[in-house]
């Protein structure tokens, strides 16, 4: 039971990601757009070069991260 809902848990964190990166507005909620962007990258994950994409990839995240941080402290 507790590996499910910490299953369940990661699942929805997951989800709340492709959330809030603007995904799911910018493709008008298009599950079948969504799997096929999603695949197209795993196969980007797959090639040689994939430590470079991977290292892009967090580089940018971690910046959204952070700049998401600073605009909430600047509301508080």
């Amino acid at each position: 039971m507790v590996k499910r809902r910490e299953r369940t848990r990661h699942l929805i964190e997951l989800g709340g990601l492709v959330q809030k990166s603007g995904l799911v507005e910018l493709t008008g909620d298009d599950r079948a757009a969504l799997y096929g962007a999603f695949t197209f990258l795993a196969s980007m994950l797959k090639a040689d070069d994939a430590e470079h994409s991977l290292a892009l990839w967090r580089r940018g995240g971690k910046r959204a991260f952070d700049a998401e941080a600073q605009s909430a402290s600047e509301i508080r």
